[in-house]
């Protein structure tokens, strides 16, 4: 007989406690009380104010202006010669360490923040790199899973920029933002300096900024169509783009992927001599149960199963990214190849309890709940919708929408469609936001007239939806959502208070 514990577990009081609920459920709310108690609090949202010392803070805005008197990200000349030339001046800080590189079309700044927490879960030191930010510049570059404090980026950005300008003076084009960028975080990382690097590409792969790193592991997120006009109109076309980060001898780890472009990365990797891992092959989900707050999962990694993994974040895309994660840390440590073995499973639970993912299906107010997500093309707006649908059951949800005019906004709009009551359709302070009267002419088209709002401000959108929300008797579960781009996203934030 095996003996009773005079202390009883917590995960079966909890279950007893459940006594007028389904048996299963239970067990699935139990499982996620009792790993996010062991596992300790989160970390923070990750997304910092303003500097409040007045100082750090004008020195901050001061760097950001002159960065951005340089190309914006939707300006490219597809060529690394640039910032391969910065980091020669520079001594070639990127190869100080080693690196995962990350490409794709969605998923990639959530499973480079999961690889991030892994890793450091491992008492390993992190650099990692992601872009666009939600409202702050300095969240592109990270140090020990925290963006990095405004006045090491100051100082970085003096660092390098004499030698920003001896590049600039011997191109034909000036480093634009997205590079400069890249050469500070690349700095920075051997400044600290970091045991590895997690690097997000900007766009595509073979000419992306970033692709100046030797990465031993090749991540490859969902393929999907975005940005076609610069990446190709199939799959298999961005794809090839893409395949640029797969370097001789690497682990490449991929999603799930179109067949078309699933061969095209696996030609590449035949070409290099790389090592694949393929998702729903070599690894992939168990099981996976939505929990309260997030979801309870069993992956199976390259080295064999790991159960009770408890994720803070909402939708079966996020549980994708976590199997992506956790095959891709696998594969750094050798994992699968030299040791066959599984990493140590408490640890990886810690680090999955402890993932935070702002602005993708974060909740950032409650009655009526707002949830906000950065989702910007079709692909990600038919996994927000999944998500949504999934995890919250609203009973009538309104749309805030604001798009960049580069994007397919009517297939996100028909994504989205299903699940909106009523949509508020509106434009960020960007350049780049769509027209809010031609984003109106297409939201009527796919909801009708009846369904569509429009309000030009965000802060007059979002009053607007919450009060259609507020609209519904006090036991309804009507919410709000709040898509359509990063940007959109980042400035709601603020607006509600976040940040």
């Amino acid at each position: 007989m095996v003996p009773v514990s005079e202390h009883p577990d917590p995960f079966d009081e909890i279950v007893d406690a459940e006594t007028d609920r389904d048996p299963d459920l239970a067990v699935i709310e139990a499982g996620s009380r009792t790993l996010r108690a062991t596992a300790g609090a989160p970390q923070s949202d990750q997304v910092p104010a303003r500097p409040a010392d007045p100082e750090v803070d004008k020195a901050l805005r001061e760097v950001e202006s002159e960065l951005a008197t340089r190309w914006g990200e939707t300006k490219l000349e597809p060529s690394v010669s640039r910032i391969a030339a910065l980091m020669d001046v520079l001594g070639e800080p990127q190869r100080a360490y080693p690196s995962l590189h990350i490409t794709g079309t969605n998923g990639k700044t959530s499973t480079a923040r999961m690889i991030e927490a892994l890793l450091a879960a491992f008492e390993l030191r992190t650099g990692r790199y992601t872009s666009p930010h939600v409202q702050s510049i300095t969240e592109r570059i990270s140090l020990d899973g925290a963006p990095i404090a405004p006045e090491r980026f100051v100082e970085t950005y003096r660092d390098i920029r004499p030698y920003v300008e001896m590049v600039d003076s011997s191109q034909e084009y000036r480093l634009s933002f997205f590079e400069v960028l890249t050469g500070m975080a690349y700095a920075a990382f051997a400044d600290a300096p970091v045991d590895v690097a997690v690097v997000e590409v900007g766009m595509g792969g073979t000419w992306d900024a970033t692709n100046v790193v030797d990465g031993s592991v090749a991540v490859v997120t969902p393929i999907s169509l975005d940005h076609t006009d610069r990446l190709g109109s199939s799959p298999a076309e961005i794809a090839g783009e893409k395949a640029g980060i797969v370097k001789p001898g690497a682990t490449v780890v991929l999603a799930q992927q179109p067949v078309d472009a699933a061969q095209v990365m696996l030609k590449k990797a035949v070409e290099v001599d790389a090592t694949v891992a393929r998702e729903g092959m070599e690894f992939g989900i168990v099981s996976r149960e939505v929990a309260v707050g997030g979801q309870l999962l069993t992956l199976r990694g390259l080295g064999g199963e790991y159960d009770q993994v408890f994720l803070p974040l909402y939708g079966a895309h996020q549980a994708h990214n976590a199997v992506v994660a956790l095959a891709a840390v696998e594969a750094f440590f050798g994992v699968g190849a030299e040791h066959a073995r599984t990493l140590d499973a408490d640890t990886v639970r810690r680090a999955f309890a402890s993932v935070v993912s702002p602005g993708r299906l974060e909740v950032v107010r409650r009655s009526p709940t707002v949830v906000l997500d950065a989702a910007h093309n079709p692909a990600g707006a038919q996994a927000t919708a999944e998500g949504i649908t999934e995890s919250f059951g609203f009973s009538r949800l309104i749309g805030v929408v604001g798009t960049s005019g580069d994007k397919d906004v009517r297939g996100l709009l028909e994504a989205f469609e299903p699940i909106f009551a009523e949509i508020v359709v509106t434009r960020n302070s960007t350049d780049r936001a769509m027209d809010v009267d031609e984003l109106a002419a297409l939201a009527v088209e796919v909801f009708g007239d009846d369904r569509v709002v429009v309000e030009p401000r965000l802060d007059d959108a979002l009053e607007a939806a919450i009060t259609l929300a507020e609209e519904e008797s006090e036991f309804s579960g009507a919410g709000v959502l709040v898509t359509g781009s990063v940007i959109t996203v980042g400035e709601a934030r603020l607006l509600l208070g976040r940040g």
